[in-house]
């Protein structure tokens, strides 16, 4: 069995067929190996009138700084796995600069960025989402994955200047860990957890051997949107996801298994998104999010998600408290690192290959993604 993350990507491999032109910005017209089947269960996208963008059904806006904020994150993280953050702390000048270098690197020549290209078998680089081989089409992006330190791969993308890119990358996984370990307490606590229930996390909580990645994606101009997907829907295997998304709508939420929710970007705000590994510790609780990104014909889109995981030896089940004689363990323990496995292999049926239970009420489990179908 994988021990490390990286094992499980050296033990599933994504074989996806090299693209003919890399270079969006010549396209004109979308190719056919670009237009996008919706799945069927769901509602088909429409940039302009399929989505109800009503209060109702808005993301919640949760300010951190508000008294109150912990009670709103539980509130959230049960009834959306999905919410927006403000006044956080994370600088905005380091937001800016942060997707001032994946502007910087999406920008350069493809031929350029193919140096730093990811390997079929590696973690780290540039080329498409991992997630390409579970769907028919292509999709309307290119990302770069960034786990552990980027130098080898930025001295390929910039010979004079990668410190400097380095050092924003460096200060903003800092910020990023310190975010999220406030997210999960705030969250965790409004479920009565404590520190004592979370060994893992470390003696002072601080989540420090904890891994992450940071994913830069870029979703370009494309000339039919209607017909083309930026990222197909998915969950996160993360315990948490947060992303910066730049003033392009694009970024999409399931709500309640029935129609996608645009994420309205706020200037200086911070998508937080639940993934599966925290969906298990809650014992379904807390529900992971269902999310995809839609493109548009007039403006590219940058966004930056940084996915943090537990550490990679961490058994998660879920936690004794939340447990008793009506809410029995849904799900068996678990690594992220098996869990990645199971990811690679079941894709968005993942989270019923390690459940053990049906959910006692008999009512259909919000993270049962069986019926998302991508044909």
């Amino acid at each position: 069995m994988a021990t490390t993350i990286a094992d499980v990507f050296k033990s599933f491999p994504v074989h996806i067929p090299a693209h003919k032109n890399l270079d969006f910005d010549s396209l004109h017209e979308l190719p056919d190996s670009y237009a996008w089947i919706q799945p069927d269960s769901f509602p088909t996208h429409k940039h302009h009138n399929s989505i109800l963008d009503s209060d109702a059904d808005s993301v919640p806006l949760i300010d951190l700084s508000l008294p109150n904020a912990a009670t709103l994150i539980g509130n959230a993280f049960r009834s959306w796995g999905a919410f927006q953050v403000i006044n956080h702390g994370v600088p905005i000048s380091l937001l800016q600069s942060i997707e001032s270098s994946a502007d910087t690197l999406f920008s350069l020549p493809p031929s350029h960025k193919l140096k730093a290209a990811r390997t079929p078998d590696g973690i780290s680089g540039y080329g498409l989402v991992r997630i390409s081989s579970f769907f028919p089409k292509r999709m309307w992006s290119e990302g770069f994955t960034i786990v552990g330190s980027p130098l080898d791969h930025f001295r390929q993308l910039w010979p004079h200047d990668y410190h400097k890119h380095c050092e924003i990358v460096e200060e903003y996984d800092r910020e990023m860990r310190s975010l999220c370990g406030r997210l999960m307490w705030l969250g965790l606590g409004e479920l009565g957890i404590t520190r004592d229930d979370m060994k893992w996390a470390g003696p002072d909580g601080d989540f420090k051997t904890s891994p992450a990645a940071t994913q830069f994606n870029s979703y370009p101009v494309c000339p039919d949107p209607d017909r083309a997907m930026g990222l197909g829907p998915h969950t996160d295997t993360s315990l948490l996801t947060i992303v910066y998304q730049n003033n392009t709508r694009g970024l999409q939420v399931l709500r309640e298994g029935k129609r996608w929710v645009t994420v309205e970007p706020v200037a200086g705000g911070l998508v937080v998104q639940v993934g599966d590994l925290l969906h298990i510790l809650t014992n379904g609780l807390y529900p992971s999010a269902l999310h995809q990104a839609v493109v548009n014909r007039t403006r590219k889109r940058l966004s930056v998600a940084y996915v943090f995981g537990p550490p990679e030896s961490a058994e998660i089940s879920p936690l004794k408290k939340l447990l008793g004689p009506t809410q029995p363990p849904l799900y068996r323990p678990v690594t992220w690192t098996e869990y990645l496995g199971k990811k690679a292999e079941h894709f968005n049926n993942a989270l019923s290959t390690v459940r053990v239970c049906a959910p006692i009420t008999g009512l259909l489990d919000v993270n049962d993604h069986s019926r998302v179908k991508v044909g």
